[in-house]
């Protein structure tokens, strides 16, 4: 599908991708990973063919169609539904035409194109990838300009998804979505029927989407078989094996070239030393793995303990506008040690919280008490703007340290994160894990009580959400955490809250239990969890039972098998009366009517042939039992 051979790429002078070569096949899931600004970016807009590479090729089968989102989010005024109907622009076109056309054959053809190309579900498939991604029927028909862009972005994403394109290329496409959207577009890229190659630092995401993983490291790409874990584990056994085969060849080296120099000059072991000389010529060295370290994030430790309950809130509600609450009835505590991740759709009031407990909104009916001297910072990825563009990490930091002597002030930015040569860096020219390092820093900066993260993990790679891993888990104040990044709540969070229906409560299942709550699929550590508790004298009666299905199993595939049967026959029929010329000119409704039949019935023949599938599985494994 995908054929890249021996690819250089360079931008402002310099070289991202050195001679690189990869090859995907068709219908591939794959996942590309990589420090930031090693190139996965710059590599997708030479697939497209928007930059040029300085050597080497990138192959496509011919009439291959890419997609990927739109740099832009829309904002016009058309409804959601119409802008992502039309990013099929083939079926726009045919509807377009079908209006005017007047020969009966090109007539004929327009709409057997629209029939294989299931055109009339066009609109429920788009209202079923919208409504995955957080826009209920209602939303759906509003104009995108009444959206924000984070919003807008999601409108885009979803027009790429609709258009199905042969090629989809997704660029973190999670940092715009919230965790139930990122569990639905988990599922979809799952089941995708075309190549995707997805860049992603969301740990669970590349585990369960992809089946393999592309790295990019040291300006080469390569291949690893299975998901991120996977890759991970196998990737640090060659990296032990390569240091181990290194150390052996290095000692090896250093015997033979100890022998040369002692017997070079004597006549009865020069053949020999020789032989050795040439041996190590021959021996091409095994490199070094380089490990690239990262910086580690570090949060203040609060200057003060503050006695538990640090927040507690009896019978609150909170919102924008009087009388207009956006969370009603809290009656909810936090202790000075919680670690609180807060569940969610956007839009149900999760940031409104994490304002509330902030003090940047005031309850409107209800009670908050708070400890004296509680010290509260939060951050959050809009906050990103707030940043002084010209102004570099040192010069933010000095506004909080302004009689600091400059030793003190440069080392408190290298404790953010920032390496030394981008402490000077103008903001704008940051990257975007640069800005978040920085900006944590100093919403964190005077040592809070509690800390409260608002998606974090956008822009940082896998490797830095670890290292905030590590800093979460090692500050002592209180913790609450808004992410999409399941491995952060995971590995960060004792307590799950629920934000729904304009209430906070607390979540007694784990992330696996609301994964299946939210998809309604289950996870498969649940799978495996209700698999143990089977004992083998459940096993055997389920077995015993599935046998006595044989024969009503058996019946019931007979009957589909009729169904498809009948079902062929009537397809098989219309398909005929629509190759008629004739049928055009006489009837075009009658034509509507049976491309619209015919739509209907290849879906019930699907539907058919699944069920028949499952079924024949079902009895040749009662059989075996």
């Amino acid at each position: 599908m995908l054929t890249i051979n021996d690819l250089s790429l360079r931008i402002a002078g310099r070289l991202l991708l050195d001679h690189a070569s990869l090859s995907l096949p068709s219908g591939a899931k794959v996942g590309l990973v990589g420090r930031n600004g090693t190139g996965k970016t710059t590599l997708f807009r030479a697939i497209t063919g928007d930059l040029p590479s300085e050597t080497g090729s990138i192959g496509l089968p011919r009439n291959t169609r890419i997609g990927q989102v739109a740099q832009e989010a829309p904002g016009t005024e058309e409804p959601l539904i119409d802008i992502v109907l039309k990013a099929d622009h083939e079926r726009t076109a045919l509807l377009a035409e079908a209006e005017t056309a007047a020969d009966p054959h090109r007539i004929a053809e327009i709409q057997m194109r629209l029939s294989d190309i299931d055109a009339h579900s066009a609109e429920a498939r788009a209202a079923t990838i919208l409504a995955g991604l957080g826009f209920d029927a209602a939303a759906q028909l509003r104009p995108a300009s009444s959206f924000s862009g984070g919003w807008r972005m999601r409108v885009a994403l979803a027009a790429v998804l609709f258009s199905e394109p042969d090629l989809l290329l997704l660029d973190e496409p999670t940092n715009y979505l919230d965790l139930e959207g990122t569990l639905w577009l988990e599922n979809y890229v799952a089941r995708y029927p075309h190549t995707v190659l997805l860049i992603s630092h969301d740990r669970d995401l590349l585990n369960r989407a992809v089946s393999s993983i592309v790295h990019l490291d040291q300006k080469k790409l390569t291949f690893w078989r299975g998901g991120y874990d996977q890759f991970e584990r196998q990737r640090a056994e060659r990296a032990a094996l390569q240091e181990k085969e290194r150390t052996k060849q290095m000692a090896a080296r250093k015997h033979m070239e100890d022998f040369v120099a002692r017997f070079r000059a004597k006549a009865t072991k020069a053949r020999q030393a020789q032989s050795r000389l040439k041996a190590l010529e021959r021996m091409a060295p095994i490199a070094a793995v380089i490990d690239e370290n990262v910086t580690p994030f570090s949060f203040p430790e609060p200057t003060k303990v503050v006695a538990s309950p640090i927040i507690a809130i009896e019978a609150g509600s909170v919102g924008y506008f009087a009388g207009k609450p956006v969370l009603r009835n809290l009656s909810l505590r936090i202790d000075n040690d919680d670690r609180i991740a807060l569940l969610g759709a956007n839009g149900n009031g999760k940031s409104t919280f994490a304002k509330l407990l902030a003090g940047r909104l005031d309850l409107e009916s209800g009670r908050m008490t708070v400890a004296p001297q509680l010290k509260v910072s939060i951050f959050a990825q809009h906050q990103l703007d707030d940043l002084r563009p010209e102004e570099n990490a040192i010069e933010h930091v000095r506004r909080l340290m302004p009689d600091a002597p400059e030793a003190k002030v440069r080392a408190r930015v290298a404790r953010m994160g920032l390496a030394t040569e981008k402490m000077n860096t103008a903001a704008r020219d940051l990257s975007g894990g640069e800005k978040a390092r920085l900006l944590m820093g100093i919403a964190a900066f005077d040592g809070p009580n509690l800390l409260i993260l608002d998606e974090p993990t956008n822009h940082l790679d896998i490797d830095s959400r670890e290292s905030l891993v590590q800093a979460l888990n090692d500050y002592s104040g209180a913790v609450l955490l808004i992410s999409h990044d399941r491995h952060l709540i995971e590995a960060t969070a004792d307590r799950l809250w629920l934000v729904k229906d304009g209430a906070v409560h607390p979540y007694d299942g784990d992330m696996a239990d609301y994964r299946q709550l939210v998809t309604g699929v289950s996870s498969d550590r649940r799978e495996k969890r209700e698999a143990d508790k089977a004992s083998k004298a459940d096993r055997r009666r389920e077995a015993a039972q599935r046998r006595a299905q044989l024969e009503p199993l058996a019946k019931q595939i007979k009957t589909t098998e009729a169904l498809i049967e009948r079902l062929r026959k009537r397809l098989a029929a219309i398909e005929s009366e629509l190759a008629d010329p004739v049928l055009y000119e006489k009837d075009t409704g009658k034509v509507t009517k049976l491309s619209k039949e015919r739509a209907e019935l290849s879906d019930k023949i699907a539907r058919q042939e699944d069920l028949w599938l499952a079924l024949s599985s079902e009895y040749e494994e009662a059989a075996a039992a």
